[in-house]
C-alpha cells in the first residue's frame, strides 16, 4: 500500500452549498458533540450498574473506563478516515474505499440491518414506558404504533442540525431518569443477605459486551462529522461525547451499585419502587424518542444520499424530494416496528446482532481504517510497529467479542410469533441492553 496523502481525497457528497435552499454541513462542534451525545447516551446507561455486580466494583470500573478511551481513540481514527477521503458519509463509502463495490454492498447492508434494529428497540421501549405509566399489561400494539408515528413526525427535519436542540432536552433527559433512579434506589430496603449467584461465563461475557455497546455510536460518527461546517472540529465533537459517556457511565454505575448492592437488577430501573420507575419512564420520554430518531435520520440520510447521488435535487425544497425523504422515513420506521412486534426474545435477537455489527463498528473496522492510511510498503520505524499492532489488536478486539458474546450461550433458541398478536411488554428484565 502506498504512503498514503497528506490532502483529501475525493468529492464530498454535499458538494459546494453556497446558494442552495437547502445547506447541510451547518453543525458547530458542540451541536454535533450533542447529538452524538443523543445517540449514544440512553436508557442502556441503567445497565451498567449490574456490570460492577457482575464483574466486581475495581474491575466493572476497570473496564468502563477502560472500553472508553479505547472507543475515544477508534472515534478519531473514523475522524482522520472522514478527513482524508471526504466522499465518506457511511460505513458503506468506507467499504467502498476499501473493498469496491461488494465492500459497499456488505457494510451498507449490515449498517441498515444494524440501524433498524435499535430503533425497534426504541418503539419496544416506547411502549414499554406508555405500560409502566398507565399500568395496562394487556395488548400494546397500539403503544407501539403510537411511538413509530411520534417518531417518524421528529424524523421528518433533513438536516441534523434541526435535531441539535432536541438532542440537548435528550441529554437532560437521560441525567433526569439517572438521577431519579438514584433517589428511588436510596429508598430501596436492600437484604443483607445477597441472593446473587457466582457470575457464570455467560455474564461475564454479556457485562463486557454491555459497556460496548453503551459507547457503541461509531456506526453513526462518519454521518455526523460531514455535516460539521468545519471537518476539522470533528475531534471536538468526539471528545464532547467521551468526556460525558465515561463521566456518566462510571458515576451511574458506581452510585447505583453501591446503593442496591450485587442484588442490582438489569436495567436498574427493576431494582427501585414502581412509583419512582414511573417518574424515571416519565423523565426519559424524550430520549427514549429522541435517541431513536438520530439513529433513524442517519439511516434515511445514508439512503437518501444514495438516490440523489450526483444531483443538487436533495439541497431543494421541492415536493418530490420532500416526499421521498419522507417515503423513506415512513419505510424504514414500519420495518423497524415490524420487527419491535414481531420476535418475542426481541431483545436477545438485539444482543446477538449488537455483537455482530457493534463490535465491528466500534473496534475492527476503525483498526482496519488505520491500517489503510498508514501502512506504508516500505520499512516500518517502532513507533509504527507499535501503532500497527496496537490497530491489529483492536481489530482482534471485535471479533473476540463477536465470537464470546454468539458462543457464551448457545443454548438460546430464536423464534418468531405471529405478527401483531398483544401482549404485555412491561417485564424488561433482559441480559442485553443497548447502550443506544
Amino acid at each position: 500500500m502506498s504512503q498514503p496523502h497528506t490532502n483529501c481525497e475525493g468529492e464530498d457528497l454535499f458538494g459546494d452549498e453556497t446558494g442552495l435552499e437547502v445547506k447541510y454541513k451547518t453543525l458547530t462542534w458542540w451541536q454535533a458533540g450533542m447529538i452524538m451525545i443523543a445517540e449514544t447516551i440512553s436508557l442502556g446507561i441503567l445497565a451498567l450498574p449490574k456490570v460492577l455486580a457482575t464483574l466486581g466494583l475495581f474491575p466493572g470500573i476497570a473496564v468502563i473506563i477502560g472500553v472508553g478511551v479505547l472507543t475515544t481513540y477508534t472515534g478519531l481514527v473514523i475522524g482522520e478516515f472522514k478527513r482524508r477521503y471526504a466522499q465518506t458519509h457511511s460505513m458503506a463509502d468506507a467499504g467502498r474505499i476499501l473493498w469496491g463495490r461488494t465492500g459497499c454492498e456488505i457494510l451498507g447492508a449490515a449498517q441498515l440491518i444494524f440501524f433498524i434494529f435499535i430503533m425497534a428497540s426504541h418503539i419496544l421501549t416506547f411502549s414499554i414506558m406508555v405500560s409502566v405509566l398507565t399500568g395496562y399489561s394487556g395488548c400494546t400494539v397500539l403503544f407501539s404504533v403510537a411511538g413509530g408515528l411520534l417518531s417518524i413526525v421528529f424524523t421528518i427535519p433533513r438536516r441534523l442540525e434541526s435535531l441539535s436542540f432536541l438532542s440537548s432536552i435528550s441529554f437532560a433527559s437521560v441525567l433526569g431518569a439517572v438521577f431519579v433512579s438514584m433517589v428511588g434506589a436510596s429508598f430501596n430496603k436492600t437484604s443483607p443477605i445477597q441472593t446473587s449467584l457466582p457470575p457464570t461465563f455467560h455474564d461475564i461475557v454479556v457485562a463486557i459486551a454491555n459497556v460496548v455497546f453503551a459507547y457503541a455510536g461509531h456506526v453513526a460518527f462518519f454521518a455526523f462529522f460531514s455535516e460539521l461546517r468545519d471537518v476539522k472540529d470533528y475531534p471536538r465533537a468526539l471528545a464532547l461525547l467521551q468526556v460525558s459517556e465515561v463521566t456518566l457511565y462510571t458515576v451511574t454505575a458506581i452510585v447505583l451499585y453501591l446503593l442496591v448492592g450485587k442484588d442490582i437488577a438489569s436495567p436498574s430501573l427493576n431494582s427501585v419502587s414502581p412509583l419512582f420507575r414511573k417518574i424515571s419512564y416519565g423523565i426519559a420520554i424524550p430520549t427514549i424518542v429522541i435517541a431513536g430518531v438520530v439513529n433513524a435520520h442517519v439511516a434515511v440520510k445514508s439512503i437518501y444520499l444514495r438516490m440523489f447521488h450526483g444531483s443538487n435535487a436533495m439541497h431543494s425544497r421541492s415536493f418530490g424530494a420532500i416526499s421521498l425523504w419522507i417515503a423513506v422515513c415512513a419505510t424504514l420506521w414500519f420495518l423497524a416496528w415490524v420487527v419491535a412486534e414481531s420476535i418475542p426474545v426481541f431483545n436477545d435477537i438485539l444482543g446477538l446482532t449488537s455483537s455482530l455489527f457493534a463490535s465491528w463498528f466500534t473496534f475492527s473496522l476503525p483498526g482496519v481504517f488505520w491500517l489503510y492510511l498508514n501502512v506504508p510498503g516500505r520499512p516500518l520505524s517502532w513507533k509504527q510497529t507499535i501503532l500497527i499492532g496496537f490497530n491489529c489488536i483492536n481489530v482482534i478486539n471485535g471479533l473476540v467479542i463477536l465470537g464470546c458474546t454468539h458462543l457464551s450461550d448457545p443454548s438460546k433458541a430464536i423464534s418468531v410469533k405471529t405478527p401483531f398478536e398483544g401482549g404485555s411488554r412491561v417485564q424488561i428484565n433482559h441480559d442485553y441492553c443497548l447502550g443506544n
